[in-house]
């Protein structure tokens, strides 16, 4: 990398941090799609970065959406990401007249199309829930844990990091952090609420040990459960109910949601129950809700 793209990625990096206040991992991602990019330019015998056009842009997204489709890994989610930086990037020089012409500018990002997640039926939900035996203290935390993570829609993050006193029995709610550290009230149904109760008293005090902390799932260390556990309690139980569907620990939030939209609720109550800071990202349950409405009208209707 020459002196000139280094001297401007400090300043840049320094940027992110002290002005824009970014995690670490979100620099670290800035700084090496950065690096890609002035690699690339490189090889076209570039050293400055007033020389970078919005045809080297052009170029080295063209180079990038080749190298993607001979691996069968495109994704325009990846070019987006990209070109965020770029433009970040570029957009920062400009504002601190470091360069004349930014060549990011009026380049648009790839369209992205949303996935439909899946999801279970009601029926499937429920054979789920009914698999763990609750007479077995991991078991009886198991349940309690399906019944959170279907019942109230959380992520995995904000079920782990869930603790005692942010579950509020009386009044029916959970307080959650989310995405960003961002707070929020999610309901919580009386079979989640009767779950949580019956783990506590009779599985947990079994499970804790001094330094515990205040956190509600525990494994058999006295530790909060990590992500892989949560993967493990799912697999596991999904298995034994036999369904043959790739279950994940999303899976039931995306099933909390569709069964939401399916009984009627606005998907803006939605949007706030799951956390979502765009309802765009909200929207996509809205096709999931008509293919099962096509799917009901097919097996149903007689001229179908």
């Amino acid at each position: 990398m020459t002196a000139d793209f280094d001297s401007k990625l400090k300043l840049f990096k320094n940027y992110l941090r002290q002005e824009r206040s970014l995690s670490a991992n979100s620099v670290s991602a800035y700084i090496s799609d950065l690096k890609k990019f002035f690699l690339f330019v490189s090889k076209n015998q570039i050293e400055l970065i007033s020389e970078i056009s919005e045809e080297n842009v052009l170029s080295f997204f063209l180079e990038l959406h080749r190298s993607q489709k001979e691996k069968e890994v495109f994704a325009a989610s990846t070019l987006s990401r990209y070109l965020s930086s770029l433009k970040s990037f570029f957009k920062y020089l400009d504002s601190e007249k470091l360069i004349e012409i930014n060549p990011a500018e009026n380049i648009d990002s790839p369209k992205i199309t949303r996935s439909i997640p899946d999801f279970l039926t009601v029926n499937e939900v429920l054979l789920l829930l009914d698999q763990p035996d609750i007479q077995q203290k991991l078991e009886l935390r198991d349940k309690a844990i399906l019944e959170v993570m279907y019942g109230s829609g959380l992520r995995v993050s904000e079920l782990i990091n869930l603790k005692i006193s942010s579950i509020f029995f009386e009044d029916g709610y959970l307080r959650v952090f989310g995405k960003g550290s961002k707070e929020r009230i999610v309901p919580i149904g009386s079979k989640g609420l009767e779950f949580i109760s019956m783990y506590i008293l009779n599985s947990r005090e079994l499970l804790k040990r001094q330094g515990s902390e205040d956190y509600v799932f525990l494994n058999f260390r006295g530790k909060k459960l990590s992500r892989m556990g949560i993967w493990d309690i799912i697999r596991k139980y999904s298995m034994k109910a036999k369904i043959e569907k790739d279950i994940h620990p999303h899976t039931l939030r995306h099933s909390f949601a569709t069964h939401l939209l399916q009984g009627g609720a606005d998907i803006r109550v939605i949007q706030e129950m799951l956390g979502h800071s765009d309802i765009s990202t909200t929207q996509i349950y809205t096709h999931i809700d008509r293919d099962y409405l096509r799917e009901v009208h097919k097996s149903f209707h007689p001229r179908a």
